[in-house]
């Protein structure tokens, strides 16, 4: 689990209802029509923004994000260093054989088994990085649009309320009900937009940042094999991508220098 969004979650929510607890009763944030203005009007609006399945990835990458750890770069050298050592002790071909769950290392592997050039491997696994990146601002731009839309249905929440209140004010006991719509729209909006919403966003842009650094990792990784470089190279090319104060040392990557 991603330690850092749980928190974050818990610690907000936590503060947020402790303040409201403190200065009265929680009851009086809970409005069902309120909540059905603002879930409601969201949900509906980015279905029409968005195709259903967008909608639904977006959702399940929004899990992935809070139930998985992010990837660690350093790994991803480390793999790319044994497979040169494999390819120089084997040959190219032996590449075929690796077993991976990785997709696009997959590929990279049948590219260098089949002898395909520089250019075509170059060419092949850079449309593989800037699909992944285009799939990926789809599904955080489902919940760029959901944190514009939020905010916008508790203003719509709120003229609602205050017409309802306007219509009733012959009658002093029935405005308490339309005034708590008007305001608690509002509040619901801003709460999902500042507090889901955006930082869902946010996490999910950070994890695509990651995600492309490894692969162009990975796509360096196999041009380094291809030319043969040794992996002490590799590894500095490689390492290279990843900040000073978190690259590891070769050393601790359980890879051997080939002899």
């Amino acid at each position: 689990m991603d330690i850092a969004s749980f928190i974050g979650i818990i610690s907000g929510l936590s503060l947020i209802f402790s303040a409201i607890y403190l200065g009265g009763a929680l009851h009086n944030f809970i409005d069902i029509p309120a909540l059905m203005i603002v879930f409601g009007g969201t949900l509906a609006t980015t279905l029409i923004t968005f195709q259903f399945k967008d909608v639904v990835a977006a959702f399940k990458a929004a899990y992935f994000v809070f139930s998985k750890d992010k990837e660690d770069p350093n790994d991803a050298v480390a793999i790319m260093i044994k497979l040169s050592q494999i390819s120089r002790r084997h040959g190219l071909l032996e590449l075929s054989k690796i077993k991976t769950d990785s997709l696009f290392l997959k590929k990279a592997c049948g590219l260098l088994s089949d002898g395909s050039s520089e250019e075509v491997i170059r060419a092949a696994l850079s449309t593989e990085i800037q699909s992944l990146q285009m799939r990926h601002f789809i599904v955080q731009d489902v919940f760029r649009k959901m944190a514009i839309y939020a905010p916008a249905f508790g203003l719509m929440g709120t003229v609602i309320g205050l017409v309802q209140m306007l219509s009733l004010l012959q009658d002093p006991a029935k405005i308490g009900p339309s005034m708590s719509v008007a305001l608690l729209t509002t509040f619901y909006g801003a709460l999902l937009a500042n507090l889901f919403f955006l930082p869902i966003a946010g996490k999910l842009r950070s994890r695509t940042v990651i995600e492309s650094m490894i692969l162009e990792i990975k796509l360096e990784g196999a041009i380094s094999i291809i030319q043969n470089n040794n992996p002490v190279i590799i590894y500095e090319k490689l390492s290279s991508f990843i900040s000073s104060r978190l690259r590891k040392p070769m050393a601790q990557m359980n890879v051997k220098e080939e002899k």
